[in-house]
């Protein structure tokens, strides 16, 4: 009888650890991988989310930090006025998951670093997982591409990624454009794809 209690206990353990939410990967994370926010102030902000209240807390820069949207695989937070951060776990094949971040600067145009993590936090290769987009996607491919180097181009490559908060996916928007003047923007949008370029998680990557 001891024995079949104590099997019961390993096995509510194992599901407990097993089903931990965003929250707590949240709470849980280094400090340094978010150095405004420290451990109990993250904590603060996830009871604060949870009460219904608006989630704003003064960060160690003296600026505000808001907690925007929080579920159980996805959580998205104003680190600073010009700064996001955005977690979301994802399902592997073994039933395990990982942490995807995307950090967001916007200075003033917006531009992502993605990466990703164990549920441990430690750092997991990119590419195992994903292929950042490249600029070539961006133009159409039903045009002339000879006119594409007469075509005025910003010399930075930014792109905007964003996690959906409903499903497995990802999606990379250009951004180099609006650092072009109006009269330009004009000029070279003709040539550019309207949509953003969609990921999908199957098999334990972006595709």
């Amino acid at each position: 009888m001891k024995h079949f209690i104590t099997i019961i206990l390993i096995v509510c353990c194992l599901f407990a650890s097993s089903a931990q939410k965003m929250e707590n990967y949240f709470i849980q994370m280094p400090n340094d991988l978010i150095v405004l926010l420290e451990e109990a102030w993250r904590k603060d902000l996830v009871d604060i989310y949870k009460s219904g209240k608006p989630a704003v807390l003064e960060n160690t820069m003296q600026g505000k930090s808001v907690l925007n949207k929080l579920t159980d695989h996805y959580l998205l937070v104003q680190t600073t006025e010009c700064s996001t951060v955005e977690l979301k776990l994802l399902s592997l094949v073994n039933n395990t998951q990982i942490i995807c971040m995307i950090e967001t600067f916007y200075a003033p145009v917006a531009d992502s670093r993605v990466s990703f993590y164990s549920t441990e936090w430690e750092r997991i290769a990119s590419d195992n997982v994903f292929t950042p987009v490249s600029k070539d996607w961006f133009w159409k491919t039903d045009i002339d591409s000879s006119l594409l180097e007469y075509l005025p181009q910003s010399d930075l490559f930014l792109v905007k990624y964003n996690l959906s908060d409903e499903n497995a996916t990802l999606t990379a928007e250009y951004k180099s454009p609006l650092l072009l003047d109006d009269e330009t923007q004009q000029l070279v949008k003709p040539f550019l794809k309207t949509e953003p370029r969609l990921y999908e998680w199957k098999a334990g990557r972006f595709e």
